[in-house]
């Protein structure tokens, strides 16, 4: 039996914007309740925010998010950074997000909307076991890595 695997990212307060930015890029529907969807009373600081959301594209895309109660900095939890240096890619982050894509102009499709106050880690390009490979960081601290899918 198949067995489906999807992402789901705690965040600091921005959910909702994060899940609405990947929705813009990868297409497909949302949804989003929040904590007073599910009987938080209104007045409560927070219950605005997201305790269930989801975005799930046609094209086999999906993440959820949601908000860790009472955070409020922003960006997804954990933090830490990804860079290059010498030639290598160092990380403290707990994972980074990966997607493939059949051909390089749809995966550039993907590239160029995720670079929206992105930090590149590492150019779209030829890699060594790919047509096409990069690295970046959103906005929202989640790192990307985007390859051609190999045949």
């Amino acid at each position: 039996m198949p067995v489906q695997t999807t992402t789901h990212l705690n965040f600091r307060g921005d959910a909702r914007q994060a899940l609405e930015f990947y929705q813009s890029v990868f297409g497909g529907h949302l949804v989003v309740n929040t904590y007073a969807d599910f009987g938080m009373p209104a007045e409560i600081p927070g219950s605005d925010k997201v305790v269930f959301g989801l975005v799930a594209a046609e094209n086999g895309f999906r993440i959820m998010g949601y908000d860790i109660p009472g955070r409020t900095e922003g960006g997804i939890a954990g933090g830490g950074s990804t860079h290059r240096a010498n030639n290598t890619t160092i990380t403290d982050q707990s994972l980074f997000v990966s997607i493939s894509t059949p051909t390089l102009e749809e995966l550039h499709g993907y590239w160029d909307i995720l670079l929206t106050d992105a930090t590149i880690v590492e150019p779209l390009a030829a890699s060594a076991w790919s047509a096409g490979f990069g690295l970046l960081t959103d906005r929202f601290g989640v790192t990307w890595s985007v390859s051609i899918a190999a045949v």
